[in-house]
């Protein structure tokens, strides 16, 4: 594995957000990006499945939680879009297995931004290690509706072993609820991703900040 370059970001431990239009209540994803940030979270990913919303307007979105963000000291990822993470100026872009392949990201977001990759077995952690993925996700943990073509739950065994054994810095990710997320922490979660969770809350900065205590624990 290369070293990685000064300049490009690191995934820091914290709650990682990611926007969820559909299940936030009405609310605009800038909006609840804000509250994110309000609350204390360390990583935003920008993920828009609705398909009746525009490039140009998730462009717009993105540019305004890059503003947020950067005022704030927040990583901010934007899902799958390469050219919109590029024009917005985002620290970075996270892929599936089915997207573009990291080393062709690389070759067009260049050295200083930070490319995630899912991930779901123990070859593929390994294999993100030898394509040059900056960190990876991993899960989903438990059983989630928040994607369509998600792949069944992975559970804590996948999780154990890549805290042990991998390199890369991961998120954990899939089903994760207040309820649950101290054992995800146990089980070597320095990072961790919840969607409904916190989109979902009636006030999502108070959320948050309940969700920050389990990492401190």
């Amino acid at each position: 594995m290369t070293a990685q370059p000064k300049n490009r970001p690191t995934l820091p431990p914290g709650i990682y957000g990611i926007t969820a239009e559909k299940f936030s209540l009405g609310r605009g994803n800038v909006a609840v990006a804000e509250a994110m940030i309000a609350g204390g979270v360390t990583t935003i990913q920008y993920r828009e499945k609705r398909p009746d919303k525009s490039h140009r307007q998730m462009l717009d979105e993105c540019r305004r939680i890059r503003d947020l963000t950067r005022a704030a000291g927040v990583l901010f990822i934007v899902n799958d879009y390469a050219e919109i993470a590029l024009l917005a100026e985002a620290d970075g872009v996270h892929v599936g297995q089915d997207d573009l392949p990291v080393p062709e990201l690389r070759r067009l977001l260049g050295p200083e931004k930070i490319i995630g990759l899912s991930t779901h077995l123990p070859e593929q952690a390994r294999e993100a290690v030898a394509l040059g993925a900056d960190y990876i996700g991993v899960g989903p943990i438990f059983a989630t509706q928040t994607k369509a073509d998600v792949v069944d739950p992975v559970g804590f065994a996948y999780l154990e072993h890549v805290a042990r054994h991998s390199p890369l810095p991961f998120a954990a990710i899939g089903g994760i609820k207040e309820g649950n997320i101290a054992e995800v922490v146990k089980r070597g979660a320095k990072s961790v991703c919840l969607v409904t969770e916190i989109v979902g809350a009636a006030d999502i900065a108070a959320k948050v900040r309940q969700l920050r205590t389990y990492l401190k624990a």
